[in-house]
């Protein structure tokens, strides 16, 4: 065994073969009964049994990629088998290709049907020396106890044996624990402490994690289970799952910025986030409990946009909506402040407001967006372009006349020009050539009226695309999927966004090759928000996954 940490690595390869199996079964629900494969799937993580109350985040896979399998022999055509075998070998070759692990060999054998990974604590020694400790456990379930601690034994000696580490060994009521130290200066395994508690193989960051963990168990009152707040959270989501996440936010919140406990102790925010199946596949149910906030709130919408007809078929990205200052005003009041959700959503609009120049996008664009509106990066001949559709009302048309102010405040000028035969107006700067006293036309974007839609985009190549595009039947895509009353609609085209992300981020390419036999069978998803209810904000992520 190399010296990169087994455990880590034992951790990469279970989650993503439970990734895989789980976009198989997705592929066999559509060839068969789904109330047959839901009901083996009805069960709560039994780890939670484990995890103390106050954990941060709870993530657990619960279904046995083995098993997943041999149902897929008993319903896949004998050309789709090969096919799934190829996929998870060379999974399995990606992820272990460095380290002297055989999953099939020495995992394989005593694997359960649970994994369960949990931030337990922000700072666990709660010592201001050493700075902020968060505690980590990984609990996978085993089906054969005794074959877990063989796997355990070899795994270990075989590492002292290479002069990798030192091992401690501790009996702590009743149960071994054993504690890897690296012996290589600045060296430290992540999960260095190791246990075999009832069905569960047990792996920490510290073994004061793992002796917490046996208290928990042995005092019902101290674990996630018996916390109100974790079963509140459990029963706003289907009980059929092939995975569930519990987050504290505010607790998530604090983890990531390295600090000891959140800013604000009296924000109580859970997301709980539901794997389950659907007819049409894989499907991501998330459920955001805000205690500020009780009331309930019906779906904005209760049909396909009618704007989304201006956005391809073949889009990077979509957004798709109505009434754009209500649905913010929704956003901005169910997300607590310094969550990571409203640090991503902060983060993401300052970064579109650096390409605007004087724009200040929640002020000069949202207000007038009253009625349906749609937003797409599209693939063009150059380069991706942006398209924005939005319905013509009257504040529309003084918002227009908004931009074209911002735009001759930064120097642009304006012209008229015909595209498909539409009157559309252009904003352009002036540029010197190099070495030349020529000046050339830049197109900086462009808008038009085009039925009873407003339609600005970033070229006029993107413009024609959109107007093409209305000619075409688009909603059917997302129709035949999302549900009649949602809030809105993103759309995430898998296929062409990988590849402008690993173009962008070259680092993302590298992260992503042990996952690609996961990755390549992801065509598309699609999220939707539908609403609130007691205070319980719901929404659903699509997945569309190729057989192929």
């Amino acid at each position: 065994m190399k010296q990169r940490s087994f455990f880590l690595v034992l951790l990469i390869v279970v989650i993503s073969l439970f990734s895989l199996a789980g976009g198989i079964f997705a592929w066999t629900v559509r060839s068969g009964p789904l109330s047959l494969a839901k009901s083996s799937l009805e069960r709560e993580p039994q780890a939670s049994l484990l995890v103390p109350k106050q954990s941060p985040l709870m993530v657990s896979l619960l279904v046995n990629p083995d098993s997943l399998e041999n149902l897929t022999s008993a319903r896949v055509p004998l050309w789709q088998r090969a096919r799934v075998q190829r996929d998870i070998k060379k999974l399995e070759m990606n992820l272990l290709k460095s380290t002297g692990l055989d999953y099939r060999q020495e995992i394989k054998p005593w694997l359960g049907q649970e994994l369960t990974l949990a931030i337990t604590s922000l700072d666990y020694d709660h010592d201001n020396v050493n700075g902020t400790q968060p505690g980590y456990l990984l609990a996978v379930e085993t089906k054969n106890s005794q074959l877990a601690k063989e796997f355990l034994q070899s795994a270990y000696s075989q590492n002292a044996l290479k002069g990798n580490n030192q091992l401690k060994f501790e009996s702590y009521k009743g149960v071994n624990i054993i504690t890897q130290n690296s012996l290589k200066p600045k060296t430290d395994t992540f999960l260095n402490s190791s246990a075999v508690l009832a069905d569960f193989v047990l792996f920490a960051n510290r073994p004061r994690i793992l002796r917490e963990a046996i208290n928990t168990l042995q005092v019902a009152n101290l674990s996630l289970k018996s916390s109100p707040l974790y079963s509140r959270a459990l029963k706003t989501v289907e009980p059929s799952r092939l995975g569930l996440v519990y987050a504290n936010l505010p607790l998530v919140s604090a983890w990531l910025g390295n600090v000891a406990a959140p800013a604000d102790s009296s924000i109580v925010q859970t997301l709980t986030v539901n794997l389950t199946l659907d007819k049409e596949g894989l499907v991501a149910q998330t459920a955001l409990i805000n205690d500020n906030i009780s009331d309930s709130s019906a779906p904005i919408l209760s049909g396909p946009v009618g704007a989304f007809k201006y956005m391809p078929s073949d889009s990077i990205v979509a957004l798709a909506g109505s009434d754009l200052p209500e649905l913010w005003d929704k956003i901005d009041k169910e997300l607590a402040d310094n969550s990571p959700l409203q640090q991503l959503l902060n983060d993401a609009l300052k970064r579109l407001e650096n390409n605007l120049g004087q724009i200040v996008i929640t002020e000069d664009i949202f207000p007038w967006v009253k009625g349906e509106f749609a937003l797409a990066l599209i693939d063009t001949t150059t380069s991706p372009e942006w398209l924005f559709a939005v319905e013509r009302r009257p504040e529309v048309i003084v918002g227009i006349e908004n931009l074209n102010k911002i735009a001759t405040d930064q120097g642009l000028g304006f012209g008229s020009v015909s595209v498909l035969g539409n009157q559309a107006t252009v904003w352009s700067q002036l540029e010197n050539q190099q070495d030349s006293s020529n000046l050339n036309t830049l197109v900086k974007g462009i808008h038009a009226t085009v039925g009873n839609y407003e339609i600005f985009a970033s070229s006029v190549e993107a413009l024609k695309i959109a107007i093409k595009s209305s000619t075409r039947t688009n909603i059917g895509l997302l129709q035949d999927i999302l549900p009649q009353s949602n809030d809105g609609y993103f759309y995430l085209n898998w296929e062409k966004f990988a590849p402008l992300v690993a173009q962008k981020y070259p680092i993302t390419k590298v992260a992503q090759l042990p996952l690609d036999p996961v990755l390549e069978h992801l065509k598309s998803l699609i999220l939707t928000s539908l609403g609130r209810k007691d205070g319980v904000s719901q929404a659903s992520v699509y997945f569309n996954l190729s057989s192929s």
